[in-house]
């Protein structure tokens, strides 16, 4: 007798119920049992390498992406995804290459520049003027404006780096560039161009490179003075805090927490510094019992202020969002509190990051959970206060 065909379509509706519900497991178990079936279609793979990475099955993710990649060379928004799980594992070199694919994926079309030139592959170009710009959040502009002097040293060309107005002034202190202008102004005639999260790629940069000479941010001399005098008759130790990024980031559901989260930080002896900007800030305004917190959010005006603060207090305590790479560029304390998948640029299972010496990580051991991951903090800061 003969077997009815399989509903892919129906299962695919279910599968999609359970990932909306995030039950991770159950849409995976209902996958597999589809799959023993023989050929399926390439949607519910797709659905497979969701329940996987949310379950930090990356090994699994990965392997199903690499499939999908094979079956269907075109799909771009896999392609992203591979690039993304590669780079996770330290997978630097098809990390970057298949990195390139983001600008096919339709919520990245809008950020990228339709410019009429040749894209800088990492070639020797002397005598010719190379475009340097920026592309997307503030935290990978002060991430990855180290590579700016390789690229010169590497194309012997004359740099044109364009940067957004929030970070032109520190990024007037890095070296490599031979005219800094801001993005939106008409830059001079130039012969090639190149993203700045596309310099990796071009420089076929390796995890063992890194981090190279940090720090290669530098806060204005003039503002830490400023703050200096404001910060003076605080008791120390001082720690900023961020809690929440970009509420408009893609990820921001499971990167942001709100203030109340972090009330097992709360201990005598030291001074909070609320560093947040945004919606979030207002927070500040409730802070948790027994925590002694100064908000300086309305104080701040720009990273120029951010900058100046993080060179003067003890160390900053952030989720995933662009002051911990301001921290890290400035060659500063910070301690960056991770999800349970976290971004790529943090890689799996290290306390440390690559990028960034000194910076120490704290990543959630279940999905939404931050009370584990803000005891280990609370400890840490216990041996701040008292260091041995």
């Amino acid at each position: 007798m003969n077997q009815a065909p399989i509903n892919f379509e129906a299962i695919h509706q279910q599968v999609n119920q359970l990932l909306h519900t995030e039950r991770w497991c159950d849409a995976e178990e209902l996958l597999r049992q589809a799959m023993s079936s023989g050929s399926v279609p390439i949607p519910l793979w797709r659905q497979l390498y969701v329940a996987f990475r949310q379950q930090r099955k990356i090994s699994e993710a990965t392997q199903v992406l690499e499939m999908i990649v094979q079956a269907v060379p075109g799909d771009m928004v896999t392609r992203f995804d591979l690039a993304e799980m590669l780079l996770m594992q330290g997978e630097f070199t098809r990390g970057w290459r298949e990195y390139r694919f983001r600008y096919k994926v339709d919520q990245n079309r809008l950020l990228e520049r339709h410019i009429q030139k040749t894209r800088w592959e990492g070639q020797t170009i002397t005598g010719k003027t190379l475009l340097i710009h920026d592309e997307q959040g503030y935290g990978d502009t002060f991430q990855f404006l180290r590579l700016v002097e390789q690229a010169r040293e590497r194309s012997g060309a004359s740099i044109v780096l364009e940067v957004n107005r929030e970070a032109y002034q520190l990024a007037r202190g890095i070296t490599g560039y031979d005219q800094l202008i801001v993005e939106g102004t008409l830059p001079p005639a130039f012969d090639f161009h190149c993203e700045l999260m596309s310099l990796p790629a071009a420089l076929g940069l390796q995890l063992s490179q890194l981090p190279g000479r940090i720090p290669y941010l530098f806060a204005d001399p003039g503002r830490i003075e400023r703050w200096r005098t404001r910060l003076l008759d605080l008791p120390r130790p001082l720690v900023g805090l961020v809690w929440a990024g970009r509420p408009t980031h893609a990820n921001d559901k499971r990167r942001s927490m709100s203030l109340s989260d972090m009330a097992p930080l709360a201990q005598e002896g030291i001074t909070f510094l609320s560093l947040q900007k945004g919606p979030a800030a207002l927070q500040a305004d409730a802070p948790p019992p027994g925590m002694s917190l100064l908000s300086l959010s309305d104080e701040i005006q720009d990273f120029d202020d951010t900058a100046a603060i993080l060179s003067l207090i003890d160390t900053l305590i952030t989720v995933d969002s662009s002051p911990a790479h301001l921290a890290g560029a400035l060659g500063r304390p910070a301690w960056v509190l991770l999800p349970f998948v976290p971004d790529w640029r943090w890689l799996l299972e290290r306390k440390d990051s690559p990028w960034y010496p000194g910076m120490r990580l704290f990543r959630q051991p279940v999905p939404d959970q931050w009370q584990a991951v803000m005891q280990s903090v609370s400890m840490a800061l216990k041996e701040l206060k008292s260091p041995a």
